[in-house]
């Protein structure tokens, strides 16, 4: 499995007990989705490596206590303490509506209400505190901020994001 076809779903975080159990954060809303799972992606350098679950339950809302396969001591957890987890992208829930993945809306064309065609979609970044659509028109980068007042509608299946952003926001980028 390749990471471009994954998702990243956390990390493990720590250590849980001395048969090997580790607690995983997972980086979702929902985490009770995913405290079934037979197998998951542990992340090693570049490459994924499946990882099959003995059993799994929640931890305290955002962790998922997990007891692998072939990791029965403190010393093969330690092992894996920090590496990232990854699940199949077709293990996503569909989102409807404007609600959307990041991966989801790359290439997406992107229309101003005021302004028309403004680019494509060719990132988001999400370091700091507020995730920005990273949109390029020609050579000219745009940043907008990802917040849902500026989303109109998200066009899935014209592969289209309709934004109304605020006068000035994206004309001193066309200037």
């Amino acid at each position: 499995m390749r990471k471009k076809d994954c998702f990243y779903l956390g990390k493990i975080a720590k250590k849980f007990s001395f048969k090997g159990e580790v607690l995983a954060y997972l980086d979702t809303d929902e985490p009770h989705l995913y405290e079934n799972l037979e197998s998951i992606f542990v992340s090693f350098d570049k490459d994924l490596v499946p990882f099959f679950i003995e059993k799994s339950c929640l931890h305290k809302n955002d962790f998922l206590r997990v007891k692998f396969e072939d990791i029965d001591s403190e010393e093969d957890a330690e092992r894996i303490l920090g590496a990232s987890l990854y699940l199949p992208l077709t293990l996503l829930p569909k989102l409807e509506g404007n609600k959307f993945y990041f991966h989801e809306i790359m290439d997406f064309d992107v229309e101003d209400t005021r302004l028309g065609n403004i680019g494509k979609i060719v990132g988001i970044n999400d370091s700091a505190s507020q995730a920005l659509f990273e949109i390029m028109k020609g050579d000219i980068e745009i940043l907008v901020p990802m917040i849902d007042r500026f989303i109109v509608k998200v066009d899935r299946e014209n592969k289209t994001i309709i934004l109304d952003t605020p006068e000035g926001l994206v004309d001193l980028y066309l200037q």
